[in-house]
């Protein structure tokens, strides 16, 4: 029997086919053969119909993705694909460098068998009636397979291209086919956040999977054996201790080289290091995201232990912030002022309901209130009332004490109020994590024509809860700035 006789005869072997058919060009611009690695192992074994893959950089998941594509279109007659990058640049790239090269480097017999009647930029089609399609959009074929790359990036980034591809690719694949949804995290906001953690909530609570249910893959960088770094590195105490938090929270015990390579890649990825290499789900996600304009603020809030449990203190009274949504949301800061610690034991939001509404939900806490601060337009007239009452007066109608912050001319000056009054806020880490959240995600605007961050808020769900914010940072701090903070024995 020849060697391409020998060959034929394992062609019904999917496994055997992955790990023998296809070569790729690795890290070091060498070509070999593809075979997979612990990682891809993991996510082929445990493969379901909805994939979600969070994970570190570099670990060859999207190459995994596009072979296992392209081995089910070859040996699958009429089976559609699609890939989604989250630019052209890339979209290009994994056509032409990981597609089309793991086609073009295939057995030559094989190729005959199996010939692509149209290798154009972005598409192979074979004569089976299946096909591979790679762009940074897909909406109008039905689907078997479907790879969206950088997920988090495309919502953090580009979110009514986001809202374009749930709402379109998405509903282009029936279920029962599959999809790959595989990003780093990108903060927490966005359709690949509220995935992630669904399907983790899912994960902890041991659900039977629907086929339209996500399954959550995480691949952190400590798994990936080539992260290790032999020598002596210094390890300072403050590195020390995240060590210490991931073996005694976490259960992850790291070695000496994993730590070394640790180090020493966080000296060069600084502020970007949990998002592109994390050690925990948690972390991922709590990695401040680009563009974000409270971005170093919040990295020192965490750094510094300010996010932690914060009990209410009865004898100090409780301050709350609005941003007040008709149609949209209302979201509320609860604040209390220890001798000029800034500390925010809750945070709610909601739509659709009326100021009525919110003032009952303060109540329903039962904490003893002080003034509550509303936006300018709460002094606006409500001509939907016959009594013309603003929602000002209506709060004080209800025997609540408020002050209206009036508009800031500009929206900078809002923003660096809330930048120069962060390092002495201390926020609940369970009650007030829907605002940290928030600051986390408030963030500028995506100019992709330039490549650059334009110095406008994007219209995202956090930026109510940071416009909320700002009423704080410009209403009662200024009030303090005349006054001086509360002492608590004043409430003792």
């Amino acid at each position: 029997m020849t060697n391409e006789d020998k060959l034929k005869a394992r062609l019904g072997d999917q496994v055997w086919r992955l790990n023998n058919l296809y070569w790729i060009v690795d890290k070091s611009g060498q070509k070999v053969k593809f075979k997979l690695n612990p990682q891809q192992q993991a996510l082929f074994e445990g493969m379901w119909y909805l994939n979600l893959i969070l994970k570190a950089r570099q670990l060859g998941m999207t190459t995994f993705i596009l072979i296992f594509m392209l081995d089910r279109c070859l040996f699958n007659s009429d089976t559609k694909a699609g890939v989604i990058a989250h630019n052209r640049e890339d979209a290009q790239k994994f056509f032409r460098e990981k597609l089309k090269y793991a086609y073009d480097n295939l057995p030559e017999w094989l190729q005959a068998e199996r010939p692509a009647k149209n290798d154009r930029s972005g598409e192979l089609v074979f004569e089976n009636g299946s096909s591979v399609t790679v762009g940074t959009s897909m909406r109008s074929s039905s689907l078997q397979y479907l790879h969206i790359s950088e997920f988090g990036k495309v919502c953090a980034k580009y979110p009514d291209k986001a809202r374009e591809i749930v709402t379109g690719a998405l509903n282009a694949v029936e279920a029962g086919q599959f999809v790959f949804i595989e990003s780093t995290a990108e903060g927490q906001q966005g359709y690949f956040y509220d995935y992630c953690t669904e399907a983790e909530r899912a994960a902890i609570e041991k659900r039977k999977l629907t086929k339209l249910d996500y399954k959550l893959f995480f691949f952190p960088w400590w798994e990936n054996e080539g992260y290790r770094l032999e020598g002596d590195v210094i390890h300072t105490q403050e590195i020390a201790e995240y060590f210490d938090d991931l073996a005694h929270k976490d259960g992850i015990i790291l070695d000496r080289e994993q730590k070394n390579w640790y180090i020493k890649k966080l000296s060069t990825q600084k502020d970007d290091m949990k998002r592109e290499y994390p050690s925990t789900i948690r972390e991922a996600f709590e990695q401040s995201i680009q563009g974000a304009y409270y971005a170093k603020e919040m990295a020192s809030v965490r750094n510094d232990g300010r996010l932690r449990k914060l009990p209410y203190e009865p004898s100090l009274p409780v301050y709350v912030f609005f941003d007040l949504g008709r149609n949209d949301y209302t979201a509320m800061w609860f604040m209390q002022d220890y001798r000029g610690q800034y500390r925010f034991i809750r945070y709610y939001e909601n739509s659709g309901e009326s100021i009525q509404f919110y003032i009952k939900k303060m109540q329903e806490y039962q904490y003893v209130y002080d003034t509550l601060y509303l936006p300018h337009d709460a002094n606006v007239t409500d001509l939907s009332r016959a009594d013309n009452k603003s929602r000002a007066d209506i709060v004080r109608g209800m025997g609540m004490k408020v002050e209206v912050v009036s508009r800031v001319p500009y929206k900078a000056e809002a923003i660096q109020a809330v930048r120069d009054v962060l390092p002495k806020c201390y926020f609940d880490e369970e009650n007030a994590a829907g605002g940290v959240a928030s600051l986390d995600g408030f963030k500028k605007e995506w100019n992709d024509k330039l490549g650059v961050w334009r110095d406008e808020p994007v219209r995202n769900d956090a930026k109510h809860g940071a416009d909320a914010f700002e009423q704080f940072a410009r209403g009662y701090t200024a009030r303090m700035d005349h006054q001086g903070s509360f002492e608590a024995e004043d409430y003792a």
